[in-house]
């Protein structure tokens, strides 16, 4: 079973699904930055409480299947998602799914996934690929942060669809419904709706973890770290920021390199010249956040590590959710043309 499939690399797990599932069934003008910006990707959330890895739960983009669903809907996709508790019955679905010709997205963990790397490996249960076909006892996988096209045996492909621990992904898979044709005018619509959406979610959400005041929030709990939790803990601590931040995905400095991107690109169906600028705004927080990877790496790997490093680590978040605070203001004082 293969279904005619075009593999497109991408720099974003859920971006490049989002881009290629939909690729796939005509919105032959959709690219990632269209697709992370409509899908209002852009985000930070810092939960101290949840663990990952012994780590604090640190996100720099929306929650997973968020960018498909979102896209989705604004350019008026059907979707089908399923979940499933039983791996038979998930296995079928999927094979069904083939047979009639469908790829299907499907939400993974990463530890076990045997392609990647080792390195790479670790707990995390929010990446997403592509499964578009089989041959006999391997599945065909383009996961798109993979500059070719792969495979998974059975096994692999259960055992990664069913990996345990936080956000697991219970063999859930996705795709849209039918064949569709998206015009000028709603891809028009969805970048604002997008745009609107994000200036919300990064502005507007009470209390201190989340949007811009995470991120300052976040920056200021690091300048306690050291006294609080240790060095060797601290140091641990930063290295989760780093792994989310870097190894993920794109992660801070990457989304926000590619939502400067998408406004570029939005520019286009709406010229507007003021989304031009705040696009280097967004450049300029991505600089910023590769900076301060830069300096937790070097605290973390104990190259450096006094009270001052950690006061520098958390100057640069602060910096960093003034300048993001900027540019969504911005954002969000544009006058729309139609």
């Amino acid at each position: 079973m293969k279904t005619e499939f075009k593999h497109l690399q991408a720099a974003h797990c859920e971006n490049g699904v989002t881009t290629n599932l939909l690729r796939s069934v005509g919105v032959e003008t959709l690219t990632e930055p269209l697709a992370f910006g409509i899908g209002s990707g852009l985000f930070f959330v810092y939960i101290p409480l949840l663990k990952i890895n012994k780590g604090p739960a640190i996100a720099f983009r929306t929650l997973p299947g968020h960018i498909f669903k979102r896209t989705c809907k604004s350019l008026n996709i059907e979707v089908v998602r399923k979940k499933f508790s039983n791996k038979e019955m998930a296995a079928k679905f999927l094979d069904s799914c083939l047979e009639a010709g469908q790829p299907v997205g499907c939400q993974v963990g990463v530890y076990y996934l045997t392609y990647f790397p080792k390195e790479y490996r670790f707990h995390f249960n929010a990446h997403n690929l592509i499964v578009y076909g089989s041959e006999g006892d391997n599945y065909l996988i383009s996961d798109p942060v993979m500059e070719n096209v792969t495979t998974l045996s059975k096994y692999e492909l259960e055992r990664v669809r069913f990996a345990k621990g936080p956000l697991a992904p219970n063999g859930q898979l996705y795709y849209p419904k039918e064949n569709t044709t998206v015009t000028t005018e709603q891809i028009k619509n969805a970048i604002k709706s997008g745009i609107k959406r994000n200036v919300r979610d990064m502005l507007s959400i009470p209390g201190p973890i989340a949007g811009v005041s995470g991120i300052a929030y976040t920056g200021k709990r690091i300048k306690q770290w050291k006294n609080k939790l240790g060095q060797q803990k601290a140091g641990l601590y930063l290295a989760q920021l780093v792994r989310m931040q870097e190894e993920i995905g794109t992660g801070g400095g990457g989304f926000r390199y590619i939502y400067g991107a998408f406004l570029q690109e939005a520019h286009a169906f709406h010229p507007i010249d003021e989304l031009m600028d705040i696009s280097k705004i967004f450049t300029q927080a991505g600089d910023r956040w590769r900076s301060a990877a830069v300096q937790a790496a070097g605290i973390y790997k104990g190259r450096i590590g006094s009270q001052a490093d950690f006061d520098v680590m958390g100057d640069y978040l602060l910096e960093i959710a003034e300048i993001e605070k900027k540019a969504f203001q911005a954002l969000g004082k544009i006058k729309w043309n139609s």
